[in-house]
């Protein structure tokens, strides 16, 4: 009996160890925000698919992308790869892989990127933290929100209320009768670093209404909060795409084209709300409050909770605006 009572306890516990180390693993699934050393910000998804585990990465700038490969390496312990092909010369191609390993304790990682260095001469290392974000819940109802006072963003006159991200950079915007111009040109032989530009005030949830401009081929943005970029790009005629007029980039399409073509003056209508996104292009609802899951390339923070306030793109072609009105709302 002795023994019997043994064995019922052996395999308790060795069923709740399994049990736990499942969980373990399982903690792992969801997404999460990256703060990476340095001041760039990163997101996270981990999923499962068709019987694999998978996840999505954005790092730093651009989209949100498929990794190469995941893996956990044990419990607490996930690697990520991704790949791209870099050329060296005329004749030879290499494919780099960076390999990102996440180390989790709860609801909170710690990590290191690991990458060759361009020469291949030696290893780069960058580190970074995150969280795990919780579900943004259902979108909420618009209908019953309130609002405070509008706040004029842009006074037609000059630059006041506004700086730029990285006080070191150019700052290639100005005043043009009225209107917001930006224009990042650069002269024969010159690279100039243009900036981004920001508010001096933080927001939390807010509608904001503004006119845009941006000529043939060109491209800018508009971040909400610092954190989610709508996009400003003349993608007239194009494919519906999140990266194109008004989406919220890499990551919510337009339901329908609503653009118009490029060099003349658009209307945006955007709000967000409770981590929802709507988006009203010349008078069309092409998003229509749509979860924002984590950041977009570019942003300013990785807390996608925190405050913070409007930047425009500075440093991508040139742009104009006008009429920037933000209403905040009231909680």
């Amino acid at each position: 009996m002795k023994i019997i009572k043994l064995l019922i306890v052996a395999v308790f516990v060795l069923t709740a160890f399994i049990s736990n180390s499942q969980s373990s693993k399982n903690d792992f699934l969801g997404m999460w925000t990256i703060d990476i050393d340095g001041g760039s910000v990163g997101w996270l998804e981990v999923h499962e698919k068709d019987g694999f585990l998978d996840a999505d990465l954005l790092w730093r700038g651009g989209s949100v992308v498929p990794v190469a490969h995941v893996y956990f390496a044990d419990d607490n312990n996930l690697v990520v790869t991704r790949t791209y092909e870099m050329s060296k010369s005329d004749d030879r191609k290499h494919l780099v892989t960076q390999t990102y390993k996440f180390k989790r304790k709860g609801g909170k990682f710690t990590g290191v990127l690991v990458e060759p260095a361009r020469n291949g001469k030696g290893v780069n290392e960058t580190k970074f933290n995150g969280w795990k974000l919780p579900d943004v819940g259902v979108a909420p109802d618009l209908s019953k929100v309130k609002f405070g006072e509008p706040i004029q963003l842009f006074n037609g006159k000059n630059l006041d209320g506004w700086k730029l991200i990285n006080p070191k950079q150019t700052n290639g915007f100005k005043v043009v009768d009225g209107v917001l111009v930006n224009d990042p040109v650069n002269k024969d032989g010159e690279r100039v670093n243009f900036g981004n530009l920001r508010t001096e005030q933080k927001f939390e949830d807010f509608n904001i209404k503004l006119e845009v401009n941006v000529p043939v081929h060109s491209n800018s943005g508009v971040y909400l909060r610092g954190m989610y970029e709508i996009q400003v790009v003349d993608s007239y005629g194009n494919e519906l795409d999140s990266h194109n007029m008004g989406g919220l980039y890499s990551r919510v399409s337009p339901t329908q084209a609503a653009e118009k073509p490029g060099g003349e003056w658009q209307t945006m209508d955007i709000t967000l709300c409770d981590r929802h996104v709507t988006v009203i292009l010349n008078g069309k609802t092409i998003i229509d409050n749509q979860p924002a899951y984590g950041p977009t390339g570019g942003a300013m923070s990785a807390d996608v909770f925190k405050a913070g306030p409007i930047y425009l793109q500075g440093d991508h072609g040139k742009v104009s605006y006008r009429n920037m009105v933000l209403t905040p709302i009231i909680k």
